[in-house]
């Protein structure tokens, strides 16, 4: 049971209709290939003509000239744009099927989906995320960012601002950092409440950070650059503003914030019932 004629599925196939039978991978490699015949033919020749003329060296800049950089960028850049686009809306298609199964199974109408989709917030987070899109050449973000507007429709929460934040960190945070927002997520879950930045909060993230993290200074040196990029996102915060009396570094906790906890649920995979 579902609803065929969504924003994603209408664009998706609108897509694909214009698309030719060869894959946008494809079209990037013929591009270059075609691209680089004409060049090489053009190097051979200028290189020939020096050697003839006895000098055995080129006139600088002459190589360049014909490789045609402009236009490879140009015809590249097209053909990546448009298997980014074609990624992310079958990501996104496929995890607005699996929300739309979770939400059925839950009792929402398919009007109240239908209405989720047709929004205004949903077709903006749609934009917002293909130009994300356009700043990324990995397939793992493409998803980050499918995964963050299917869950927003999901748990009926599209605002715009909050989700901006997210389609950004989503294309510049690195895996690293993924996988320690789950190691701080499953560690300090259970303290997140309206007490942040209290003394309650910071001695609750301090005695979770050494139960979880330790002391171990090497490892924590390792994390350093993801501590660094979570935080400058704003889904963690640093609960001591001084360095920690012993010098130690991996002593000094990070605490988790809503936000941080909010986006690493958005990247979840909405499960279904088999």
């Amino acid at each position: 049971m579902g609803f065929p004629e969504n924003e994603v599925a209408a664009e998706n196939s609108r897509r694909k209709m214009e698309e030719t039978s060869k894959s946008p991978v494809g079209g990037v490699i013929e591009n270059a290939v075609s691209l680089a015949r004409p060049a090489l033919v053009v190097a051979s020749a200028v290189v020939a003509t020096g050697a003839a003329a006895g000098t055995g060296l080129a006139v600088a800049g002459s190589v360049v000239a014909g490789l045609g950089i402009v236009d490879w960028f140009r015809k590249l850049g097209a053909a990546k744009v448009n298997e980014n686009l074609e990624s992310l809306g079958q990501a996104t298609e496929d995890a607005l099927n699996r929300v739309e199964r979770v939400l059925l199974e839950h009792g929402t109408s398919i009007d109240k989906i239908k209405s989720r989709l047709n929004s205004q917030d949903f077709k903006d987070g749609m934009a917002s995320a293909a130009l994300q899109a356009l700043r990324t050449t990995q397939a793992d973000r493409l998803k980050r960012l499918a995964l963050i507007l299917a869950n927003g429709v999901k748990e009926d929460d599209l605002g715009p601002e909050g989700l901006d934040d997210m389609m950004r960190a989503a294309v510049e945070l690195k895996e690293a950092d993924i996988r320690l927002l789950k190691r701080i997520y499953d560690s300090q879950i259970r303290i997140i409440g309206q007490d942040h930045f209290s003394f309650q909060w910071r001695d609750r993230v301090d005695s979770a950070w050494a139960h979880d993290f330790g002391r171990d200074e090497r490892g924590h040196l390792e994390i350093r650059g993801s501590l660094s990029r979570l935080e400058s996102v704003g889904f963690l915060a640093s609960v001591r503003s001084a360095a920690p009396a012993d010098g130690s570094l991996s002593s000094q906790p990070f605490g988790l914030l809503r936000e941080g906890a909010k986006f690493y649920e958005r990247l979840q995979e909405t499960a279904t019932k088999k």
